[in-house]
């Protein structure tokens, strides 16, 4: 299970994601995203854990819990939705896929 995090400072790190989320138990992952083309973090961030109770444990702890400045946003990540790409409904690529 992926653990999403919103209304991410901007500020925040991998290292920062890391401490926290190591309170409740071992990380396995950290996703930070960045724009594309400004590089700029995006404001939200993925963490998988290794042992899904302490997910569920930080979830609800961290869920609208103050941090850096903001309101956090935590609960379990969703599947990426295919948006389709306009011609047909085919499937979604991006370079980095490649």
């Amino acid at each position: 299970m992926t653990i999403y995090v919103g209304n991410l400072s901007f500020q925040a790190t991998e290292e920062d994601l890391q401490e926290v989320f190591s309170e409740y138990g071992e990380v396995s992952r950290i996703s930070l995203p960045t724009d594309r083309e400004t590089g700029r973090k995006r404001g939200f961030a993925f963490v998988e854990m290794k042992d899904e109770s302490k997910e569920d444990l930080a979830i609800s702890e961290l869920d609208g819990a103050e941090w850096l400045g903001r309101e956090l946003k935590v609960n379990k990540a969703k599947p990426r939705e295919n948006r389709g790409s306009g011609s047909g409904g085919g499937r979604n690529f991006s370079n980095s896929s490649y």
